[in-house]
This record gives C-alpha cells, structure tokens and sequence, in this order.
C-alpha cells in the first residue's frame, strides 16, 4: 500500500524530474519555460517521460529500503538509550537525524544504476542531437548493459558518491524536520498528529529536504551524464570546482524551485501513508 504510493508519485510527477535533470545538466536550457517549449517542440509529450521506466520498477525497493533503515536505526538508538539509563526515552532529534541519515546513504546502492540509467535517457537525445539516426540507447535495459559494458560494472555507480552526499544529509533533514513540526503543532495529550498536521508536516519537511539537497543532486546529474560523450570532469571535485567557476554558485541551485513544487504534493502523501501504515501496525495497548 504505502509502496503503490510513492510509485503513483513517480509516475505523476516523471515529467518534473525529466525537467529538473535537462536544466541541470545542459547549459542550453536557461529556465524552466524553454525547456518545456524546446522539449515539446523537439520531441513531443513523450520527451517529457523518457527513462521512466526503470525509476518506476525501483522506486518500491528504494523507498523499503529508506523507510525500513530508519524505523530499524530509529528503534535500536532508542532501544540503546533506554538500557543505559533505565528510563523510556521518547526518541531524540539526533535519533530522527542519524536514522534518516543512515536510510538515505542504505539506498544508494539500489537506487543508484535506475538514477543513472534514468539521466542518460533523459539527455542523450540532447547530446546526439535530434537528427541522430540511430539513438545509442535503445531503452533503459539497453542502457543498463551498454552502461555495464563500457565503463565496468562500477560505471553504473558513477555519482554514486554526490548521490549519498544527496540523500544522506537530505533524508537526514527530511525526518527530523517532518517531527520536529509533527511534534511542535500537536497538543502534549496527543499521542500521534492529527491528519492535517501530518500532510503539512510532510509537505514542508520535503521541501526542506530538497534545499538540503540540491547542489549534491546537481554535481551528481553532471558526473552522471559525463559518460555519455567527451570528458569534462576528471572527479566529484573538480566538477564542483568547474561547475561554479564557468555558472557561478548559483548553478549549484538550479533545479531548486522545480524540486520544491514536486516536494510538497509527493511528500504530503508519502507520510500520511506512512502514517496509516505505522497506525495500522501499532499494537493495540
């Protein structure tokens, strides 16, 4: 149930993402609104969700792996407060913290080859050009292998090191802020939040999430993508240092507004079904 969530998300907001990725990682796009308009008129309806079939059969996976690192990190720090003091202890922000931050950098290794086979779908039509005769990836399977083939099995890694950096710090933020406004907006008497406090709480806390991550999400789509035809980078390091030097440090933010529109839908629905799960499996007391 809360898994056909997050891949109804997925599929519902691709076309954001598609969008986020391109400005991203070609310098041509400069706003949103032209990137829409040269993808529409290049491409047609079906540009806007090129790659999404390997994001959409791993989302489940990665989003287990998230959630279910954290409620495991989360139940073993309190588990190991409450032995070495004798007392029940609610869990504390730096339980919220580490846990999501453990869940964040646990997924890389499943999300990582469906997120670089996703942007190299995304931007090869750009790279290639349109009148390309023959695309070099014929789908996201092909992709994978050709991936595989060509730059070794770590090759579907490539970024794998931003895309922790991402989702650590970000899923981190992500959890802590989610109870932290879950925790300041509900009476004491409450025992959980009630519902429009959960779909607020989760709005807000992806956004925030999302700020957090951005610059890692930037330098991981352009290491990401660098495979694809001449070199620009020699590492992570020098394409922080390349990126900011030729776009300024801005360019470490770009993407930022679109991950924010898509932040706050998706995530008021992930948590309110996060929360029905956890009520669900509760034990009665």
């Amino acid at each position: 149930m809360f898994n056909s969530v997050q891949l109804s998300n997925s599929i519902t907001f691709d076309s954001i993402t598609f969008l986020q990725v391109r400005i991203q990682t070609q310098r041509r796009f400069t706003g949103v609104w032209q990137c829409i308009h040269t993808t529409w008129k290049t491409e047609g309806v079906n540009g806007f969700y090129r790659g999404m079939s390997m994001p959409v059969t791993t989302v489940s996976i990665s989003s287990s792996v998230v959630f279910g690192v954290y409620r495991n990190v989360l139940q073993c720090l309190h588990q190991l407060r409450s032995t070495s003091t004798g007392l029940d202890f609610l869990p504390a922000k730096l339980d919220f913290f580490l846990s999501g931050l453990s869940g964040g950098v646990a997924q890389v290794s499943v999300m990582a080859p469906a997120d670089i086979v996703k942007v190299r779908m995304q931007c090869q039509m750009v790279h290639q050009g349109l009148d390309a005769q023959q695309p070099k990836y014929r789908g996201p399977m092909h992709c994978l292998l050709t991936i595989a083939r060509e730059e070794g099995f770590l090759g579907l890694y490539k970024g794998a090191g931003a895309l922790a950096l991402r989702d650590g710090p970000s899923f981190a933020t992500y959890f802590t802020i989610y109870h932290v406004i879950c925790e300041q907006l509900s009476p004491p008497e409450n025992t959980q939040p009630e519902w429009n406090v959960v779909l607020l709480a989760g709005g807000l806390s992806g956004m925030c999430g999302w700020c957090i991550g951005t610059p890692m999400d930037v330098i991981k789509s352009r290491l990401q993508v660098d495979g694809m035809g001449k070199r620009r980078y020699t590492g992570f390091f020098h394409c922080i240092a390349q990126s900011i030097r030729t776009e300024g440090p801005g360019v470490l933010f770009k993407g930022l507004g679109l991950n924010c529109i898509r932040a706050f839908p998706v995530n008021m629905s992930v948590f309110a079904m996060y929360e029905v799960v956890v009520r669900l499996l509760r034990p009665k007391t």
